[in-house]
């Protein structure tokens, strides 16, 4: 089934100064690529591919039997030489990475620079560690780490000898790794004593061990990095490994040549329920992609300080920190902590001291910001930005409109970013110099991509306007090859859904297509309700709440109705400034809750006002930021939460619980 939607948005053209300097400059040129790319096909691909460092060049480009995919065939590489080798006889010295922690503000003893040749001989330790220990081409190595340079470098160097990375957020639950080290069989463990959070340490190598526990794994050895040596730290004899073991390694290791579809990485989705789903990216395709969109979408230039907000046990922290940045040989920005730690304008104040140029974050993050208010990042500069891009979910056009006015200073695109861990990398999103930007629209396929929006239900395109199912009509370089020890599941949830949409990619997203032929996203659409015959996303909801003044975040989930069929709960965080108001007695709760009630009949209808409104302490969300909506339908329709909370961001059950 398909809704119709009237969509109305103000246009953001990229201003004259930013086209004279952009990489790819103007509307008709970003076009002409486009239709290029549709009509060339393999041989597009295959110029693309002229950046790729090839030891045996590919005899075909694409070999595609639904839902199996081989790119490149033929071809051998090294994905790691590609990110460090090729930088070095040029750009040794350049930094490759500024690293800052989270415990003191501006603290230089808790401030690293690590230049590319430094870098490149980090990764060849850590390699010739693991290789000492029996960690061979195909091995599954789990990594368990801090955001570090250590961490990036050892996905690196898990490339270079052609083992297998399966990258676990460093705040994931012990029986989340248990799953994840059975599922992948991992051989060894790249880990570390811990990581400061909000001015707190967190033992990880302590998880670790209670994961080793519950586990029937095949884990041989592990790697301990020592974040804090003034910390307690366990060591199994004979097993664990200290850091230094590393660091007397030789600091040159030759890479390994590798087929094209060699396994890269396997990385599990979050919020998955039963057993885990891990999926894999290969070689060459996936680092074509993620180099030749991060050039395109964030108008990368020699002298750029980019900065990713994500972290590495995400797939933005793998495409767009890891492979892609570096193999464009980018310096970049990463960073320990939480952002609003010590101070709720720490960002802010890392951009204006590090010159960032380029700042890549969530909505979810934008959205926090603005429940702080406006005058944190009114006290600073932030005059060295000059893009900005959103990844992780829909951005609602009042975030964007914030995000663009108080941090662009209304001078900086924003890029959009609509992909998945399936895709590897972005499909849809502006060119920055190109593209005339919506609030709220990832705005254009990017080349090569071929979408559509049909009904689920016959396969066809419903046409302008309507919502529908997002689909992926042909395959793409950085697409993700299957689910790790499970094809039939991957053929199934993917590419092999239903008769009609046999040999096509189903993203599982609801989206519009508008009389401009721009993309709207509109959530999953296992989160689309159907309230009194009229279907709606959870997301149209969300974005309408968000925009009462005292409430800066929102979730909406549906619970069974006998006269509607299903109806809306919706919980709300608020802002700082109505906290402060309903605490002083000047504001009561109550008139938040009627008034976000009537915001959604003005902006949506009278049939999608939620039926209950609860004012939250906190919304159960990931550390990437993803709100997990599943556990508040399990709140709304049965009262109480039974999932794993663990993986989650100072969550509790009882942070639903209203004050």
């Amino acid at each position: 089934m398909t809704t119709e939607k009237t969509i109305h948005a103000s246009v953001f053209p990229p201003s004259p100064e930013f086209v004279a300097q952009a990489n790819m400059q103007g509307e008709q040129t970003a076009q002409a690529f486009y239709d290029t790319s549709m009509r060339q096909g393999d041989s597009f691909w295959a110029e693309l591919a002229k950046v790729i460092k090839f030891s045996k060049a590919p005899t075909k480009i694409l070999d595609w039997q639904a839902p199996k995919a081989s790119w490149f065939t033929g071809a051998e590489l090294n994905v790691s030489e590609n990110c460090l080798d090729k930088h070095l006889p040029h750009n040794a010295s350049k930094t490759a990475l500024i690293w800052e922690a989270e415990p003191k503000k501006g603290d230089e003893a808790i401030l690293r620079e690590v230049s590319y040749q430094e870098l490149y001989e980090m990764t060849c330790q850590i390699s010739n560690a693991l290789k000492e220990l029996g960690v061979k081409k195909g091995d599954r190595v789990l990594l368990y780490m801090p955001m570090v340079p250590e961490a990036i470098a050892s996905m690196q160097a898990c490339a270079r000898i052609g083992a297998i990375h399966t990258v676990v957020f460093a705040g994931f639950s012990s029986q989340a790794i248990a799953d994840r080290l059975q599922d992948s069989e991992a051989k060894c463990i790249i880990t570390a004593d811990g990581t400061y959070r909000k001015g707190n340490f967190l033992n990880l190598k302590s998880v670790v061990d209670d994961a080793l526990d519950k586990a029937a794994s095949k884990v041989e050895n592990m790697l301990v990095f020592r974040r804090d040596a003034f910390q307690p730290c366990a060591i199994k004899d004979g097993r664990d490994h200290s850091w230094e073991f590393v660091e007397k390694q030789e600091k040159t290791c030759e890479a390994v040549q590798l087929d094209s579809e060699h396994p890269l990485f396997i990385l599990y989705t979050s919020g998955t329920t039963g057993k885990p789903k891990g999926l894999y990216h290969t070689q060459a395709g996936y680092l074509l992609w993620a180099h030749w969109s991060t050039r395109w979408l964030f108008d990368i230039k020699d002298n750029d300080v980019y900065w990713c907000s994500a972290d590495c046990g995400w797939i933005t922290g793998h495409t767009y920190i890891t492979y892609g940045p570096l193999s464009n040989g980018v310096t970049q920005l990463i960073y320990e902590g939480a952002p609003t730690h010590p101070s709720k304008d720490r960002f802010w104040e890392m951009i204006d001291r590090h010159k960032v140029n380029i700042f890549y974050t969530s909505p979810t993050a934008i959205r926090m910001f603005m429940g702080c208010g406006d005058a944190l990042p009114a006290k600073h500069s932030l005059s060295t930005l000059r893009l900005l891009g959103t990844v992780g979910e829909p951005i609602n056009p009042e975030a964007w409109l914030w995000f663009n006015k108080h941090i662009g200073h209304e001078k900086c695109p924003i890029v959009d970013t609509y992909w998945q861990t399936e895709t590897g990398g972005v499909m849809i999103s502006p060119f920055p110099g190109a593209t005339a930007t919506k609030p709220g629209s990832a705005t254009h396929p990017l080349p090569g991509v071929d979408i559509d929006v049909v009904d689920i239900e016959t396969g066809k395109s419903v046409g302008k306007n309507k919502k529908g199912a997002l689909i992926i009509k042909k395959p793409w370089p950085s697409m993700a090859r299957g689910i790790w020890g499970d094809p039939e599941r991957f053929a199934k949830t993917y590419w092999k859904t239903s008769e009609v949409l046999d040999g096509v990619y189903l993203t599982g997203d609801m989206a519009t297509i508008d009389e401009d032929g721009y993309v709207w996203i509109e959530g999953r659409m296992d989160d689309v309700l159907n309230i009194s015959g009229h279907r709606i996303g959870t997301a149209e909801v969300e974005s309408a709440l968000i925009t009462h003044p005292y409430i800066y975040e929102a979730a909406a989930a549906g619970v069974p109705d006998e006269v509607k069929g299903q109806a809306i709960v919706a919980f709300v965080e608020l802002t700082d400034e109505a906290k402060v108001l309903v605490e002083s007695g000047k504001l009561s709760v109550d008139t938040i809750k009627n008034e976000a009630r009537e915001t959604v009949g003005n902006e949506i209808g009278s049939f999608a006002k939620p039926r209950e409104v609860r004012v939250a302490k906190a919304l159960p969300k990931t550390r990437s930021g993803k709100i997990m909506r599943r556990l508040l339908r399990e709140l709304a329709q049965n009262g109480v939460i039974k999932g794993d909370t663990t993986t989650l961001e100072d969550f509790s059950a009882d942070s639903l619980s209203e004050d």
